[in-house]
């Protein structure tokens, strides 16, 4: 017999898809996933679909764009500040900033100095001795801020600054710290801080946040204008090592002097811009002292990739695709979760019969079972395609890419439909020879730590084992 009940949430679940085929106009493979899951979980599926499955609201969208004019300012002014050096000598290096800077609008920077840090405990340290001699300004972004050991001394060192007269500017996520309480974050502004929590829940309430879905996963740190951080690592103890179920955990990160800085800054006081619902003139920033005149500091040139929900040009994929087109030789790829679409999938798979040698990296130990099957899956098809899959004996947490011996990529983005799609991300494209070289040794060593594994791995697995990463894979769209 046919409840009332079941007709109602029949219609809702049918209106549902009416909304994402004509309204959101959701991609195929998504809109099959949520039929999947009203077919199987009716109920339960449309609760999910309203709190992370509808899209941003014409409104939030809007108000996000806002930033958009900033930029098109900023950018004018940029362009009187950088450097006038712009001889890229490595072709491939020069097809991707190219690329990068008509598709995504990313101005490229030189004369940069970059230290890369591996370590959660030495990112800290350096973090905290930069927040300790800011003379100016501290602006912190960050999905996660722990009220743990490690996230009180960050905090610690912010209340002093700000006592001080340094202006503190902070932005948190709502659902990444979902367990940090809002009064962990009363003292920095008791002492002149000003905090903001990004896509606050409705009426402050955590677990009603119609905007669950879309989060600012993104990590920067901009200190007096003149030094950035970006990266994978939060600001919580288990990113240091400290959860004994996910250790040794693996991360990575970059401290930044010179002239990328500037877009570092641009993307902070883009949100910062959005979630006190300002529309500020670049010229009064630089007035107060946000873009300082910054020389050249070293030899690295660096590109930063930003994408969002709020766009649908997703250009940290679109980076990434092409630079499995530019590549020659070697593709190394770090990252908790691969679970991507088939236009990434079958990019690897035409680079990979071009020549071109692919390496994946993933964790052994995984946070999240549900998309740790899904990964498998298709770190199955990885192998089968010709890649070099390695699971790493910990958890992996970095997001980076390295391409031949001319780039690689350090930042927020997994590779996954969320990072690429759902989340607001931020990575840069560092060209250094040197840096890359560097970073390949550090490679190496991850690799030494991860048991190399091949096509009679999975055909070793159970029927149930097996059963879990085909039916997770049905859902990779919505994670």
């Amino acid at each position: 017999m046919i409840t009332p009940i079941a007709i109602v949430v029949t219609v809702l679940n049918f209106l549902a898809i009416i909304a994402m085929i004509f309204i959101e106009r959701k991609k195929p493979e998504i809109i099959i996933s949520w039929l999947l899951l009203f077919s199987l979980f009716p109920i339960l599926g449309f609760v999910f679909y309203v709190l992370i499955g509808s899209g941003l609201s014409v409104k939030t969208k809007k108000m996000l764009r806002r930033k958009k004019f900033y930029n098109d300012n900023y950018v004018n002014y940029y362009h009187q500040l950088i450097n006038n050096e712009r001889d890229i000598k490595n072709q491939k290096a020069y097809e991707l900033v190219k690329y990068n800077m008509l598709a995504a609008a990313s101005v490229p920077t030189f004369g940069n100095s970059v230290k890369i840090f591996t370590n959660g405990y030495d990112k800290i340290d350096a973090l905290v001795q930069d927040i300790q001699n800011a003379k100016h300004s501290i602006n912190i972004e960050y999905y996660i801020i722990g009220d743990d050991a490690i996230g009180r001394r960050v905090m610690d060192a912010l209340i002093q600054k700000a006592k001080q007269g340094v202006a503190v500017n902070l932005i948190y996520d709502s659902v990444g710290s979902l367990k940090t309480k809002r009064k962990f974050f009363r003292p920095l502004k008791a002492a002149g801080g000003h905090v903001k929590e990004f896509f606050p829940p409705l009426f402050y309430i955590r677990l009603i946040n119609l905007k669950m879905n879309y989060r600012n996963h993104r990590k920067i740190v901009v200190i007096d204008g003149k030094i950035g951080y970006v990266g994978g690592i939060n600001i919580r103890a288990d990113h240091c090592g400290e959860n004994p179920c996910l250790s040794p955990w693996q991360d990575t990160h970059i401290r930044v002097e010179g002239q990328a800085v500037y877009t570092l800054q641009n993307e902070f006081l883009n949100f910062w811009q959005f979630c006190n619902k300002e529309n500020i003139e670049t010229n009064k920033y630089i007035e107060l002292g946000y873009f300082p005149d910054i020389g050249k500091v070293g030899e690295t040139a660096i590109q930063t990739i930003t994408s969002g929900p709020d766009e649908t040009k997703h250009e940290i994929k679109q980076n990434m695709l092409k630079i499995f087109q530019v590549a020659k030789e070697e593709v190394i790829i770090e990252t908790p979760y691969f679970v991507p679409d088939e236009i990434f999938m079958n990019s690897i798979k035409m680079a990979i019969q071009s020549g071109v040698k692919f390496k994946l990296i993933i964790p052994g130990k995984p946070d999240k079972k549900f998309v740790y099957h899904a990964t498998l899956s298709f770190a199955k098809e990885f192998v089968d395609m010709g890649g070099e899959l390695y699971i790493f004996n910990g958890f992996m947490h970095a997001k980076t890419l390295t391409v031949d011996d001319f780039a690689l990529t350090i930042g927020t983005a997994n590779a996954d439909n969320r990072s690429f799609s759902l989340n607001f991300e931020i990575n840069a494209v560092l060209y250094d020879a040197a840096l890359n070289k560097e970073y390949r040794t550090h490679l190496e060593e991850v690799m030494k730590c991860s048991k190399k594994v091949d096509a009679e791995y999975f055909k070793q697995k159970s029927w149930w084992v097996k059963f879990k990463q085909l039916f997770f894979r049905l859902f990779a769209p919505l994670f």
